[in-house]
Order: C-alpha cells, then sequence, then structure tokens
C-alpha cells in the first residue's frame, strides 16, 4: 500500500512576503476526500561555526513566541538562492565572519505535519571576521560560548530553536567520531 495522497486543488487563503496558506481538496490513499492546510515557506538556510572550541550563537528576539532565543545564524532563502550561499551570506550579515567554505550538514523539515519548509544546515570553515551589516529592523547580538557549555543550555531548556539543537548535537556525534 502507498501512503501517497493525491492534491485536487490548491486553494490559496492567503499570500505574504515569507509565506503562503493553503486550504487544499486533496484525496486520500483510500480515495476518500479531505482537506489539507499547507503553509508553505520558501526555506532557509542555518550555518554552525565554530572556533578554538567555541561555537558562534545568536541572540535575538522572535516575536511569534515573544522572547529571546539563542540561536546559530540563520535566515531565509531569497528566490532561486543557494542554500550554502545564503548561510555564507547570513553567517556574515549576522556576526561578520565570512566563511571560506560552508559544508553541508543536513536538510530538516522544521514540521512536515503543516509546511514544506526546508532548513539547510551548514558548517562554517575558516571564516575571517569583519563587520556585522543586520538586515533593517533585524536586531541582535553574537558571542562565542564554549561547546560543551552550548550542550548544557540544550540540557538545561536555554537554547529550544530546533535547527540548533540539531546543528549543535550533530557538532559533538562528528566531533567524537
Amino acid at each position: 500500500m502507498t501512503f501517497g495522497e493525491r492534491t485536487v486543488s490548491k486553494n490559496y487563503v492567503y499570500r505574504g512576503k515569507i509565506l503562503n496558506v493553503r486550504c487544499d481538496d486533496a484525496q486520500l490513499p483510500d480515495g476518500k476526500p479531505c482537506k489539507r492546510e499547507v503553509v508553505e515557506h520558501g526555506g532557509g538556510a542555518a550555518v554552525l561555526y565554530e572556533q578554538d572550541g567555541k561555537i558562534l550563537l545568536v541572540r535575538q528576539y522572535r516575536y511569534a513566541y515573544g522572547e529571546e532565543l539563542f540561536e546559530i545564524p540563520a535566515g531565509k532563502l531569497d528566490a532561486g538562492e543557494d542554500p550554502a550561499a545564503a548561510a555564507a551570506r547570513e553567517l556574515e550579515e549576522e556576526t561578520g565572519f565570512s566563511p571560506e567554505k560552508t559544508e553541508p550538514v543536513c536538510t530538516v523539515y522544521p514540521s512536515p505535519g503543516y509546511t514544506n519548509e526546508k532548513i539547510y544546515i551548514f558548517r562554517a570553515v575558516g571564516a575571517k571576521e569583519g563587520a556585522s551589516h543586520p538586515d533593517e529592523g533585524e536586531f541582535l547580538s553574537a558571542g562565542f560560548y564554549p561547546a560543551e557549555e552550548v550542550l548544557a543550555m540544550i540540557g538545561r531548556g536555554e537554547i529550544r530553536d530546533a535547527k540548533t539543537i540539531i546543528a549543535v548535537q550533530h557538532y559533538f556525534l562528528t566531533k567524537k567520531a
């Protein structure tokens, strides 16, 4: 048995700058009709940069949660933008560090039950420090934290951002290998 569903019609409810919302008519594998609510998102790129055993994190206010969060540098993909280029761009914009190269870590689906968003996670290699230039309306601070402390922050629930947790866990898994 296959589990695929067939889209009968895509019905846009909202079109925005960052996302679109649909309420689609679909057909289940058994042939029964159903509705599927979908948030379309162009995706994002995130990058972990480690230097001398310390991980670079940014702290910024996230409106949807009403609180400041620790995260690895990240941002949305521009239309047609290569995820690796976006990761390098975000690292430089948010922290001033410009990587010699980025290496892919993984691609994650943050909430596959209702959105098609993909986050491409990278590791920065050989970054050189320069001046940061955050996007207009973006207020954040950046700093290096000992890698073991970042892991402890995750354990204490101080870091709750999924992409950051995944990137840090990957860092520790591959570091010990």
